[in-house]
């Protein structure tokens, strides 16, 4: 079967589907995405992405496509015209088709609207959980508005590629003081000695991840000792255990730093636990 997308207003075969050339996300990033993972036939905690991507729509002072509603009927087709039980659904807004000039276009510009959806092998993915992934470490060099969900991501795509290429999964950036950040496209956690579940506090610096605000609460209900707090590479690699976030990857074990094996080298218990129980306090729409 073959995929379908939805672009500004119509459903079209995904091998077809295209933007106008002066589109300015093509032309300058200019615009935001969401990416809510599918699980067991549910939406998983669309009101939060939702929530996030009206978020960073305001930051950039793009208008929403239309209204949530509709969004999230246009959301429900895509991912039925795909047949998708498990997997991903990718929502892309920009500001719209105009000459290519930096200045915004004028106020009557809609904004564009891509929706696209593909199903993905979960038992793929708990095989890989199972054996747990390797981060590289990289120097920070985005620009410091990472808290917008922008799809302005060179810099990520420069630091996953390498990662790629060293053997690993993800990258870490590291700033001027050695601390992580977050991952090219998740966050970063680790495990103390003593057990407490560490985070960077999502203020500034990186993005508030949704998966990230479900692990905490996941923690909570757990009585899982929480510190949002920066930690340093060399904290990292020493640490008990370590593992990252996000929609695509829920929580994943990481068992290597750089060249550093992290604890005995094999997904640690509060990460599989995490990882296990995590649908069990995301919000779940059904489809």
């Amino acid at each position: 079967m073959s995929r379908v997308a939805y672009v500004n207003g119509q459903y079209v075969p995904h091998s077809q589907a295209c933007v106008h050339i002066e589109d300015r996300g093509y032309q300058f990033a200019d615009g935001v995405y969401e990416v809510c993972e599918i699980w067991n036939r549910n939406i998983v905690d669309e009101r939060r992405h939702l929530d996030r991507l009206d978020r960073s729509l305001r930051e950039l002072s793009i208008d929403a496509p239309m209204g949530r509603p509709a969004l999230c009927l246009i959301m429900r087709e895509v991912i039925r015209r795909n047949r998708v039980k498990n997997g991903l659904v990718y929502l892309q807004v920009t500001r719209g088709v105009a000459k290519r000039d930096h200045y915004f276009p004028a106020g009557d510009t809609p904004p564009a609207l891509v929706v696209t959806a593909r199903s993905t092998d979960p038992r793929a993915a708990e095989k890989a959980a199972e054996t747990g992934c390797a981060v590289i470490t990289v120097p920070e060099n985005r620009w410091e508005r990472v808290d917008i969900k922008s799809i302005g991501l060179l810099p990520n795509v420069l630091a996953k590629q390498k990662a790629k290429e060293q053997g690993a999964k993800e990258a870490w950036f590291v700033d001027r003081d050695g601390n992580v950040t977050e991952g090219g496209s998740t966050n970063a956690w680790i495990v103390t000695k003593e057990g407490a579940l560490v985070t960077r506090p999502a203020e500034a610096g990186i993005l508030r991840g949704i998966t990230r605000q479900v692990v905490i609460e996941l923690a909570a209900r757990e009585g899982i000792k929480f510190e949002e707090r920066p930690f340093t590479v060399e904290e990292a690699k020493s640490a008990r255990e370590a593992f990252i976030t996000a929609a695509s990857t829920i929580v994943m074990p990481v068992v290597r730093i750089d060249d550093t094996v992290v604890a005995n080298g094999y997904p640690g218990a509060i990460s599989r636990m995490l990882r296990e129980k995590f649908h069990e306090v995301s919000e779940l729409e059904s489809l």
